[in-house]
């Protein structure tokens, strides 16, 4: 499966499109942008000089600032899921699965924290339409999750009053990490995912 990349694939540009890489540096610049303003700080002005372009620029590709944030989280979350789904895969038990989640999902927020910055805490500016696409893919994360365990409790691998409750203190723990990481940090995103993990593991009352 796929890992995702440093910045979330340009959807509205195929592969063959001579200006996909144009849509590329303002999906780059807006991540920054956003990661470092926030969304309604950010202009579009701000977005077009990121990437090297005029104002004007950004409108070409994209209709609106709202439309950036959109592919921005769309795609970021699209990324998350298919990240969730490789990671169960990889697992032979539930345990396996909660620890590979926790390490890649944290090293994810790490190496992307930007993108993740943006993903995870900026999609509540969306449309309303925007934002229940967004939504059904963090429905979907959420599902994966509380499925593992589900069948941890199952198993008697964990021991857990409610999946619900517990899969959302676990992603809370990931998602917290876009927000206080930063490259200053002397921790690699390994020890970090390593640390959550382990976290994770206790949380659920399985043996490490």
């Amino acid at each position: 499966m796929p890992q995702p990349t440093t910045t979330p694939p340009a959807t509205s540009a195929p592969r063959s499109d001579p200006d996909a890489s144009t849509v590329e540096r303002l999906l780059q610049a807006a991540a920054h942008a956003f990661a470092d303003k926030g969304f309604h700080a950010t202009t579009t002005r701000d977005i077009a000089s990121g990437a090297g372009l005029s104002p004007a620029g950004v409108y070409v590709h994209f209709g609106s600032k709202e439309e950036l944030l959109f592919n921005l989280s769309r795609s970021g979350h699209e990324s998350a899921v298919r990240l969730l789904r490789s990671a169960i895969t990889d697992g032979r038990t539930p345990a396996e699965q909660l620890a590979n989640i926790m390490a890649r999902f944290s090293e994810w927020h790490v190496e992307q924290y930007q993108v993740a910055r943006v993903v995870q805490y900026e999609h509540h500016h969306l449309t309303p339409d925007h934002h229940a696409e967004v939504l059904a893919l963090r429905k979907e994360m959420d599902s994966l999750v509380r499925d593992v365990l589900d069948r941890g409790v199952t198993d008697g691998a964990f021991t857990v009053d409610d999946s619900a409750d517990t899969a959302l203190a676990l992603l809370s723990i990931v998602v917290d990490v876009a927000r206080w990481y930063s490259p200053t940090i002397r921790r690699t995103p390994s020890e970090i995912g390593s640390t959550n993990a382990a976290l994770a593991l206790r949380l659920v009352g399985a043996a490490h």
